[in-house]
């Protein structure tokens, strides 16, 4: 693993970023695959696009 570029990072108060080639499952079981550079996936749960991140995150009150 390259330790400069991790294929997995957790963005406080935001989302999972993966980089490179992933299986993402959801909630419901189903697998999405993703093939970008990088994808950003909802760890909030308020995304409209699950299991992608839509940036909703974004209006919920900080704790």
């Amino acid at each position: 693993m390259d330790v400069d570029h991790p294929d997995v990072v957790l963005c406080p108060r935001g989302p999972m970023l993966l980089r490179g080639e992933h299986v993402v499952e959801d909630e419901d079981g189903n697998e999405h695959q993703t093939w970008r550079p990088v994808s950003a996936v909802c760890r909030c749960g308020a995304s409209g696009i699950k299991p992608w991140c839509d940036g909703n995150h974004k209006l919920i009150r900080k704790r």
